[in-house]
């Protein structure tokens, strides 16, 4: 049995996972630690195979006032937790970074693209991964994970806004873009995968087919029985706007698709996840 540790009680990853393996008691045992003050750092490690470090500060609106604290919590936090797992015997720990570490707003990320985060979500996700990195030995493996927009039920983030275009909307854009998104569970059985089989690198997942946004909504809309008529009167607009927003809804930003490989990995379709997320 592998025992797990999961950083951040209210992490909706690190929640997801926990549910997620209850389908499987006999190969895995789950807890949960909070790291909002010092005592995490009384707590014995050496018990655990795998720590699953999902604390991670996001869809917050950056300001002058907070930007020392992505710092604090986003690099310095998983750091010493690295740090305090290798130290303690931990096999392998499992670094939940994002996306937003290639800073592209737009195209294709494949394996030229460098690294260039514009913002301090971003910044702080990369300067993380290069600090636990070098941790990394023959006994302590190192799994980064940059997963795209994330969804599922009860999540945050853009895909809650959408939902909420999909059922108050009579009409929305016909836009034929391309987004790498992940549904929570197809996440979440590729963490378990990498815990079966010991893994250690970098991982860049993503559903197994690219998402357009027009058609998530209508897939939405479906689910609950309303119907939206899709008109590509805004287009111009839209590929006019230099709207963040705008742009993350409707521009095209992928990984290339042989970067997500992963033996064993086969995801829950699109039609499927909107199903279950909407359910």
């Amino acid at each position: 049995m592998k025992k797990i540790l999961i950083t951040g009680v209210n992490s909706y990853v690190g929640n997801s996972f926990e549910k997620w393996v209850l389908d499987y008691p006999d190969k895995y045992s789950v807890n949960k630690i909070s790291l909002r003050d010092e005592s995490w750092k009384e707590k014995d490690f050496s018990s655990y195979d795998v720590i699953l470090h999902t604390v991670g500060l996001a869809h917050q609106k950056e300001t002058k006032e907070n930007v020392p604290h992505y710092y604090k919590v986003n690099r310095d936090l998983a750091f010493e937790v690295a740090q305090k797992s290798k130290i303690e015997g931990v096999k392998q720990f499992i670094f939940l970074s994002s996306m937003s570490v290639y800073g592209a707003d737009r195209g294709i990320i494949d394996k030229s693209t460098p690294l260039k985060p514009k913002n301090n979500y971003g910044k702080s996700k990369l300067q993380a991964e290069e600090l636990i990195k070098p941790l990394e030995n023959d006994h302590f493996k190192i799994v980064i994970i940059r997963p795209p927009m994330i969804y599922g039920k009860e999540c945050k983030g853009n895909y809650p806004r959408l939902a909420s275009l999909a059922l108050k909307s009579l009409i929305f854009p016909d836009v034929n873009n391309k987004r790498s998104m992940i549904y929570v569970d197809n996440l979440c059985e590729l963490v378990r995968l990498i815990i079966d089989d010991s893994f250690a690198g970098l991982l860049l997942p993503q559903n197994k087919e690219y998402v357009c946004t027009s058609e998530m909504v209508k897939m939405i809309a479906e689910v609950h029985g309303k119907n939206i008529w899709m008109t590509k009167l805004f287009n111009p607009i839209l590929s006019l706007s230099g709207n963040r927003t705008v742009n993350k809804l409707f521009g095209d930003l992928v990984y290339e698709m042989s970067l997500s490989n992963y033996e064993k990995y086969e995801p829950i379709s699109l039609e499927e996840s909107i199903k279950l997320t909407e359910a």
